[in-house]
């Protein structure tokens, strides 16, 4: 199986580890990843700040960009819950309707492609740590995901998952809401680590690699005995 390989613009410029530990998964599940180098933002940042009309013009580059693939994997679920959730909105009845719809229905987070499309739960994985998981708000309320990660991290040996009280509240960030309002933003965040610190967990684990900075940032500023990790870098080290 060959898939499109979708690297949202944090992950590229802040965290690409993370995008390569996803492509050490997918072949790990002998899925064969196929980048795209001209590939670029699916406009979600401009899109929830409301620049509407410039977010459609990326979207439409998106667009060309993966409709030819079979399927579209990322590692981000508010990335691919843009596509699937607000494209159809910008495109409904428009040039690229029929594209739209065709690349809506084979775009996926990773956790969704490998439990879902591969059919694959156990990656044969081990790693030794207690870890808690973050629902991020995209990715439970706009792409629907829930169970996919925690189906996976329950058949890596050795890992201990804890669930955090409230662990599907908002971490704080929220794209330019951390900015715009950064005290509301901070003690949500600090709330969301003392829940996980509460746990006993070495590492809070999540799909949604934004979540995870913002949280970090907030761990390193206090100097907190606990670390984030991007489910595909567990994934990814589990097999190492």
């Amino acid at each position: 199986m060959e898939v499109g390989i979708f690297i949202p613009c944090f992950i590229d410029q802040v965290l690409p580890e993370t995008g390569m530990s996803m492509v050490k998964v997918l072949k790990h599940v002998r899925v064969k990843p196929l980048y795209n180098p001209e590939q670029t933002c699916c406009g979600q940042i401009a899109f929830n700040g409301g620049y509407w009309d410039e977010a459609k013009h990326v979207a439409e580059k998106f667009i060309r960009d993966f409709v030819q693939y079979r399927y579209v994997v990322g590692p981000s679920a508010s990335c691919i819950g843009m596509v699937k959730k607000y494209y159809p909105q910008m495109f409904d009845n428009s040039a690229l309707h029929n594209e739209n719809r065709w690349l809506g229905k084979k775009i996926f987070e990773l956790t969704d492609f490998l439990v879902n499309v591969v059919k694959v739960e156990n990656l044969g994985g081990r790693f030794q740590a207690r870890v808690t998981f973050h629902d991020s708000c995209a990715a439970l309320r706009e792409y629907g995901l829930k169970d996919e990660p925690r189906r996976l991290l329950s058949n890596i040996e050795g890992l201990e998952v804890v669930e955090m009280k409230d662990h599907d509240v908002c971490c704080g960030f929220g794209g330019t809401f951390a900015v715009k309002n950064e005290a509301v933003s901070t003690a949500m965040a600090e709330q969301k680590v003392q829940h996980a610190l509460d746990t006993g967990a070495k590492y809070i684990v999540s799909t949604e690699a934004s979540c995870l900075m913002h949280l970090e940032g907030y761990i390193k500023r206090n100097n907190l005995p606990i670390q984030t990790l991007h489910i595909a870098d567990l994934l990814a080290k589990s097999i190492s």
